[in-house]
Protein backbone atom coordinates (compact mmCIF):
# COMPACT_ATOMS: atom_id res chain seq x y z
CA UNK A 1 0.00 0.00 0.00
CA UNK A 2 1.04 3.56 -1.02
CA UNK A 3 0.14 6.27 1.00
CA UNK A 4 0.64 10.09 -0.21
CA UNK A 5 -0.32 13.16 0.17
CA UNK A 6 -2.46 14.35 -2.44
CA UNK A 7 -4.04 17.55 -1.14
CA UNK A 8 -4.24 20.39 1.21
CA UNK A 9 -6.40 23.15 1.95
CA UNK A 10 -5.45 27.08 3.01
CA UNK A 11 -8.38 29.56 3.08
CA UNK A 12 -7.84 32.55 0.83
CA UNK A 13 -9.87 35.74 1.02
CA UNK A 14 -8.47 37.48 -2.26
CA UNK A 15 -8.59 34.85 -4.90
CA UNK A 16 -6.30 37.17 -7.22
CA UNK A 17 -4.11 38.11 -4.72
CA UNK A 18 -3.60 33.95 -4.12
CA UNK A 19 -2.91 33.47 -7.58
CA UNK A 20 0.02 36.04 -7.59
CA UNK A 21 1.77 34.57 -4.40
CA UNK A 22 1.21 31.12 -5.40
CA UNK A 23 2.08 31.16 -9.27
CA UNK A 24 3.38 34.77 -9.58
CA UNK A 25 6.02 34.54 -6.78
CA UNK A 26 6.35 30.92 -5.54
CA UNK A 27 6.20 29.51 -9.48
CA UNK A 28 3.70 26.73 -8.89
CA UNK A 29 1.52 25.71 -11.27
CA UNK A 30 -2.38 26.55 -11.70
CA UNK A 31 -4.37 23.14 -11.65
CA UNK A 32 -8.02 24.22 -11.51
CA UNK A 33 -9.70 27.21 -10.89
CA UNK A 34 -13.03 26.50 -9.72
CA UNK A 35 -16.00 29.74 -9.16
CA UNK A 36 -19.00 29.00 -7.78
CA UNK A 37 -21.96 31.35 -6.04
CA UNK A 38 -19.17 34.39 -6.56
CA UNK A 39 -16.42 32.33 -4.12
CA UNK A 40 -13.81 30.30 -6.16
CA UNK A 41 -11.44 27.59 -5.34
CA UNK A 42 -7.90 27.58 -6.99
CA UNK A 43 -5.50 24.52 -6.83
CA UNK A 44 -2.12 25.24 -7.41
CA UNK A 45 1.05 22.72 -7.20
CA UNK A 46 5.29 22.91 -7.60
CA UNK A 47 5.69 21.71 -11.64
CA UNK A 48 6.77 17.94 -11.75
CA UNK A 49 4.48 17.08 -8.77
CA UNK A 50 0.94 16.49 -10.54
CA UNK A 51 0.04 14.60 -7.59
CA UNK A 52 0.56 17.12 -4.56
CA UNK A 53 -1.56 20.29 -4.82
CA UNK A 54 -2.70 23.04 -2.33
CA UNK A 55 -6.25 24.06 -2.60
CA UNK A 56 -6.81 27.87 -1.86
CA UNK A 57 -10.22 27.93 -0.46
CA UNK A 58 -12.70 30.61 0.08
CA UNK A 59 -13.28 30.42 4.12
CA UNK A 60 -16.94 31.16 4.98
CA UNK A 61 -17.51 27.91 2.34
CA UNK A 62 -18.43 25.83 4.92
CA UNK A 63 -22.37 25.60 5.58
CA UNK A 64 -21.76 24.07 8.54
CA UNK A 65 -19.95 27.06 10.10
CA UNK A 66 -21.87 29.55 11.96
CA UNK A 67 -21.47 33.43 11.61
CA UNK A 68 -19.66 33.83 14.75
CA UNK A 69 -17.29 30.91 13.56
CA UNK A 70 -16.45 32.96 10.27
CA UNK A 71 -16.01 35.95 12.36
CA UNK A 72 -13.60 34.39 14.59
CA UNK A 73 -11.76 32.79 11.15
CA UNK A 74 -11.40 36.48 9.67
CA UNK A 75 -9.90 37.63 12.82
CA UNK A 76 -7.23 34.97 13.08
CA UNK A 77 -6.72 34.82 9.41
CA UNK A 78 -5.83 38.51 9.62
CA UNK A 79 -3.33 37.88 12.68
CA UNK A 80 -1.74 34.55 10.44
CA UNK A 81 -2.37 32.29 13.10
CA UNK A 82 -5.24 30.51 11.39
CA UNK A 83 -3.47 28.31 8.76
CA UNK A 84 0.05 27.46 7.19
CA UNK A 85 2.35 24.86 4.94
CA UNK A 86 5.78 24.11 5.34
CA UNK A 87 7.62 24.06 1.64
CA UNK A 88 11.31 23.09 0.62
CA UNK A 89 13.64 24.42 -1.55
CA UNK A 90 17.44 23.36 -2.66
CA UNK A 91 18.01 26.95 -2.79
CA UNK A 92 16.50 29.11 0.53
CA UNK A 93 18.84 32.01 -0.29
CA UNK A 94 17.91 32.48 -3.55
CA UNK A 95 14.48 32.39 -3.20
CA UNK A 96 14.19 34.61 0.20
CA UNK A 97 15.92 37.45 -1.86
CA UNK A 98 13.39 36.74 -4.67
CA UNK A 99 10.55 36.83 -2.34
CA UNK A 100 11.87 39.32 -0.25
CA UNK A 101 12.56 42.20 -3.65
CA UNK A 102 8.41 41.78 -3.64
CA UNK A 103 5.54 42.98 -1.92
CA UNK A 104 5.58 40.04 0.66
CA UNK A 105 5.27 40.34 4.29
CA UNK A 106 8.83 38.50 5.63
CA UNK A 107 8.57 36.85 8.89
CA UNK A 108 11.68 35.29 9.14
CA UNK A 109 14.99 35.70 6.84
CA UNK A 110 16.88 32.82 6.84
CA UNK A 111 17.93 31.17 10.16
CA UNK A 112 19.63 27.89 11.49
CA UNK A 113 17.24 26.64 13.48
CA UNK A 114 18.70 24.86 16.79
CA UNK A 115 16.08 21.74 15.88
CA UNK A 116 18.59 21.61 12.54
CA UNK A 117 16.83 23.13 10.06
CA UNK A 118 17.45 26.31 7.98
CA UNK A 119 14.43 27.86 6.98
CA UNK A 120 12.67 31.66 6.13
CA UNK A 121 9.05 32.64 6.69
CA UNK A 122 6.62 34.91 4.86
CA UNK A 123 2.71 35.33 5.33
CA UNK A 124 0.63 34.85 2.32
CA UNK A 125 -1.78 37.30 1.35
CA UNK A 126 -4.80 35.67 3.38
CA UNK A 127 -1.86 35.89 6.49
CA UNK A 128 -1.49 32.07 6.12
CA UNK A 129 2.33 31.05 7.50
CA UNK A 130 4.73 30.03 4.68
CA UNK A 131 7.79 28.26 6.02
CA UNK A 132 10.46 27.55 3.38
CA UNK A 133 13.25 25.27 4.59
CA UNK A 134 16.56 24.05 3.01
CA UNK A 135 16.58 20.91 1.45
CA UNK A 136 20.02 19.41 1.44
Amino acid sequence: MNLTIHQSYLPQDDPDAALAFYRDALGFEVRNDVGYNGMRWITVGPAGQPDTSIVLHPPAADPGITDEERRVIGEMMAKGTYAGVNLATDDLDGLFEKLQAGDIEVVQEPTDQPYGVRDCAFRDPAGNMVRIQQTK
